[in-house]
C-alpha cells in the first residue's frame, strides 16, 4: 500500500469553509469527555466560513493536504500559535507535531521572546510533548465563541 501524500501550503480563501467544518469535526470528535456536550455544542458560537475568510486573508494560516484533501490547519502571528486543528482521523499520525513545526516557526518570524498558545485540555499533552510549560489556566479568547472554554496557557 503506497505511503499518503502529505503536503502544506499557505491557506487561500477557497479554504475557508473547510477550515470552518475542520475545525468543528475536530472539536466534536477530539474534545469529549475534556468539555460538556453544551460546550461542545456551542464552542463555536456564532462563527461561520466567513470568519476563516478573515483570518486566512492575514497570511499567517497554513493547511495540510493527504492526497489533496485538506486535514488539519495551523494559524500564527508573531509570538503566538492561534489554532491547530486536525481532522479526528488525522489525530495521532504526526500530521499535528508537522503543523505545530509549521506555527511555531511562523510565530517566530519577526518575534524573539516566548512563543505563547492557549490549549484545549484534550491538546494539553501533545503540546508538553511538544516543549511547551503551561504557564496557567484560563478561558478562550480568539474569535467569538458559546459558553467559556477553559483553557491551559502554555509557552515554548
Amino acid at each position: 500500500m503506497p505511503a499518503d501524500d502529505i503536503s502544506f501550503r499557505p491557506a487561500c480563501p477557497d479554504d475557508a469553509e473547510t477550515v470552518f467544518k475542520i475545525t468543528k469535526a475536530s472539536i466534536a470528535g477530539l474534545s469529549r469527555g475534556c468539555y460538556s456536550p453544551a460546550q461542545i455544542e456551542n464552542w463555536m458560537g456564532e462563527r461561520t466560513p466567513r470568519f476563516y475568510e478573515a483570518l486566512i486573508a492575514k497570511g499567517g494560516m497554513t493547511v495540510c493536504l493527504r492526497n489533496d484533501i485538506v486535514i488539519g490547519f495551523v494559524d500564527a502571528e508573531p509570538g503566538e500559535v492561534t489554532r491547530l486543528f486536525v481532522l479526528p482521523g488525522a489525530a495521532g499520525s504526526g500530521v499535528g507535531r508537522r503543523l505545530l513545526d509549521i506555527g511555531v516557526a511562523e510565530a517566530r518570524r519577526g518575534h524573539s521572546g516566548p512563543i505563547r498558545l492557549e490549549a484545549t485540555i484534550n491538546a494539553e499533552a501533545f503540546y508538553r510533548r511538544y516543549g511547551f510549560r503551561s504557564t496557567g489556566r484560563g478561558q478562550f479568547s480568539h474569535g467569538l465563541g458559546g459558553e467559556p472554554i477553559e483553557i491551559i496557557h502554555m509557552e515554548l
